[in-house]
């Protein structure tokens, strides 16, 4: 993933170009290119006008739904009071035609929102290609992510994967030590374990990651098993990789121990968590500040993850390190 900062009106051409690039990484044809283009400027056109500028982030996505590209453009301005009201074609608050926003909505697949007056916004738009399988689906849930290398750097240091079970899914997180490419090796490393042995339980994952990692400088690695049909959440962490439950109003921050896989690891212990209903799973890198609370977005917690993270990531991301964020949403009945 990518983030793009859209502080003038040159910068909108160069959101276009890097959604048009990434798209055409991704094998999409020159119509399917065309609507992400299109999306991709109006987005970055209203970061400008109604936003007072903001971060468009561009990365691909793989899950029960298919793949393929998402943007999710993130801004700290006046915000939309009534969201309903904006989506609508001719409606406008910046002098303009008003076609913005419905314009990405019919461009898209998948179109999402979250507002608050005076607290900023956050648009999610998802493109898929046209030519693809179907996928494995992910056992009543919904998940998304941000992953942003720090800034100057060309990659990112964090890793993150999700793989569903029969009764739920398994994520992992690793940030590996400090940042650029040898922090991306320690976390390549350790995602090339969890793509082998995600169907083992977290401990049993992070014991044969510690092992995989000693040529490397090592990461912070926790791994969470969610079981919808047992209603449990089994974790293990070593490291500052920090794991959140939420079920309902109960919030459960997750025990990971100290250490450095695949160096100093004194203990690796897998925790259970038991919660009720549909529970948000969210594993966060030390990128992101600690002292973000769900409590504080009303509404937030029931719009699709990708914009759970996304707003986490513009409120909270400490600025000197690769950041990563990865939620998982059960299904709501």
């Amino acid at each position: 993933m990518q983030a793009v900062a859209v502080r003038d009106a040159s910068q909108v051409a160069e959101a276009r170009r890097r959604a048009s690039a990434v798209a055409h990484s991704l094998g999409f044809n020159e119509e399917e290119t065309g609507r992400v283009a299109i999306a991709a400027t109006e987005l970055a056109t209203n970061l400008l006008k109604h936003g007072s500028g903001g971060e468009l982030l561009i990365g691909s996505f793989e899950d029960g739904t298919g793949s393929g590209l998402e943007c999710i453009a993130l801004d700290q301005g006046r915000g939309m009071p009534d969201v309903e009201a904006c989506l609508r074609d001719g409606y406008s608050t910046a002098g303009s035609p008003g076609t913005g926003l419905g314009a990405v909505a019919r461009q898209s697949q998948l179109f999402d929102v979250y507002s608050r007056a005076g607290h900023g916004t956050a648009a999610l738009a998802r493109f898929q290609r046209k030519d693809l399988g179907g996928r494995t689906p992910f056992a009543g849930f919904e998940y998304g992510a941000v992953s942003i290398p720090k800034i100057g750097e060309d990659v990112c240091g964090d890793g993150w994967a999700v793989r569903p079970h029969s009764d739920g899914l398994t994520m992992m997180v690793a940030d590996g030590l400090g940042h650029g490419p040898l922090a991306a090796e320690a976390a390549n490393a350790a995602m090339t374990v969890f793509a082998s042995h995600h169907a083992l339980s977290p401990a049993e994952i992070l014991e044969r990651v510690h092992t995989a990692l000693r040529p490397t400088r090592g990461a912070a690695v926790s791994v969470a098993r969610v079981d919808l049909r047992r209603e449990r959440v089994y974790f293990a962490g070593i490291g500052n990789v920090a794991g959140t439950l939420l079920a309902g109003p109960a919030v459960r921050k997750m025990v990971s121990h100290n250490g450095t896989a695949g160096h100093s690891v004194k203990r690796i212990q897998e925790f259970t968590y038991e919660f009720v209903g549909a529970p948000l799973v969210l594993l966060c890198s030390d990128g992101l500040g600690t002292s973000w609370a769900l409590d504080r977005y009303p509404g937030l917690p029931t719009r699709h993850p990708s914009l759970v993270a996304g707003v986490l990531y513009r409120d909270f991301n400490r600025g000197r390190d690769d950041v990563t964020v990865v939620v998982a949403a059960g299904a709501r009945t």
